[in-house]
C-alpha cells in the first residue's frame, strides 16, 4: 500500500511540475488524477488496498465537513435566538470500535463537532462519554454517532 501512495505522490508532483501551476486546487487534481491512472493500470485491483481505502478516506472527510457544517449551524441559530431549546446531557456510547487509534480519532472527531464533547473512556474500551447540548433522544443520539462516525472509521481500519 505504502508503494501505491508513493507512486500516487510522485505522479502528483510530475503533474504539478509539468503544468507550471503550484496552487492547492492542481495539486488535489493532480492527486486524483494520478489515483485514476494507477487504477486503471493496475492488473489485480483486489490486491491492493489502497484503492478502496483512498476513497473511504476522502469519504469520511466529507462527512465530518457536513457534519460540522451543521453543528456550527445548529449551535449558531442556538445562540442567536432568545430562547434556549438546550437539553445538555452524558450519554455512554457503546463502543464497537477497539483499536486505541480508531478510539481517539472517534473522540477527536466527536469533540471538533460544535456541542458535543468526548470526556473519558471506560477502562475496557467498550463505552465513550459523550456529553452534548441537544439530547432529545438518547437512542437517537448514539445511532448517530454509531451510524455515522464510528461506522465509517470501522470501514477504514478494517483490514
Amino acid at each position: 500500500m505504502k508503494s501505491r501512495f508513493v507512486a500516487n505522490l510522485l505522479l502528483t508532483f510530475i503533474w504539478v511540475a509539468l503544468t507550471g501551476d503550484f496552487a492547492f486546487n492542481n495539486y488535489i487534481f493532480g492527486f486524483v488524477l494520478s489515483f485514476f491512472i494507477l487504477w486503471i493500470t493496475s492488473k489485480d485491483k483486489r490486491k491492493y488496498n489502497y484503492f478502496t481505502l483512498v476513497p473511504k478516506l476522502i469519504s469520511f472527510v466529507f462527512y465530518f465537513l457536513f457534519e460540522l457544517v451543521k453543528a456550527n449551524l445548529q449551535v449558531a441559530y442556538e445562540v442567536s435566538t432568545p430562547n434556549l431549546k438546550m437539553k445538555p446531557g452524558i450519554v455512554m456510547v457503546p463502543l464497537d470500535i477497539q483499536s486505541d487509534i480508531g478510539i481517539t480519532l472517534l473522540a477527536n472527531m466527536i469533540s471538533l463537532t460544535p456541542g458535543t464533547l468526548s470526556l473519558d473512556v471506560s477502562n475496557d474500551k467498550k463505552v465513550l462519554f459523550v456529553h452534548a447540548m441537544y439530547i432529545t433522544d438518547r437512542e437517537e443520539f448514539i445511532h448517530g454517532i454509531k451510524n455515522g462516525f464510528e461506522k465509517r472509521l470501522l470501514d477504514i481500519f478494517k483490514k
